[in-house]
């Protein structure tokens, strides 16, 4: 638009109508796109000037709305499937904090690393109502791949900061905590750092329960996810959960 008045102002358009803003901005619209139909072309220096500016202006938002769009589609994505629940069950005779993770695309994860953080409401001894970030340390927190599934584990022993709240014994608290879970790593096509979050309400915490077993043989031996069952979870005495 900013063209074609300036078009219209010069009127060194042939066959444009004098004084029609229409034919200056299609004209316009005309040499920005490279198309050039030959009805209407410039005849003057100052018209010509201005076609060769905006030819160039042309050029040059072709080749930023390429980039633009290039860098965004082409940067890669993690596709992590977050359990849709947490289980607190018994591994090696402790009570376990566990979640589940599973990489949706064909590729691999390389150097993941997975981080939990219990975030509570708490007042402190002055009265302050504030957040308190607690790292959960995890038994294992980075695996050099990560292709198919990923069982999280957080044992809580008496220095785990989730001891206090009472998960172990098959209590929910009725407390403001939410789980903050979030995923970093390499994807193997691209070279690029991949991210992923997700975040666990504390009632979406399920004591005395644990996850049902996805990972099967395929027909050449190899193991497949069945993602079926992946947010299933089976109480501690192996009946179904409704």
């Amino acid at each position: 638009m900013l063209f074609g008045l300036a078009y219209m102002m010069v009127a060194g358009v042939a066959n444009a109508r004098p004084g029609y803003f229409g034919d200056y901005f299609f004209f316009s619209v005309q040499t920005l796109g490279t198309i050039g139909y030959g009805n209407m072309y410039p005849e003057q220096t100052a018209t010509n000037i201005l076609v060769a500016f905006e030819s160039l202006m042309g050029l040059f938002g072709v080749a930023m709305v390429t980039g633009l769009a290039f860098a965004r589609f082409s940067r890669p994505t993690a596709r992590v499937l977050f359990s849709k629940v947490a289980v607190v069950t018994q591994f090696n005779g402790v009570p376990t904090f566990m979640l589940r993770m599973a990489n949706q695309r064909g590729n691999q994860i390389l150097e993941a690393q997975v981080r939990v953080t219990c975030v509570r409401q708490e007042i402190s001894p002055e009265g302050v109502e504030m957040r308190r970030f607690y790292d959960l340390a995890l038994i294992r927190s980075e695996t050099p791949i990560f292709f198919l599934t990923w069982l999280v584990m957080h044992p809580i022993t008496p220095e785990s900061p989730l001891y206090d709240l009472g998960l172990h014994r098959g209590n929910i608290p009725d407390e403001d905590v939410i789980f903050v879970v979030t995923l970093t790593g390499v994807d193997d096509t691209f070279s690029q750092t991949v991210h992923a979050r997700y975040n666990y309400q504390i009632g979406e915490i399920i004591p005395e329960h644990h996850f049902r077993d996805v990972i099967l043989p395929g027909r050449l031996h190899e193991r497949v996810i069945d993602y079926t069952y992946f947010h299933q979870t089976l109480p501690d005495k192996n009946e179904l959960n409704p």
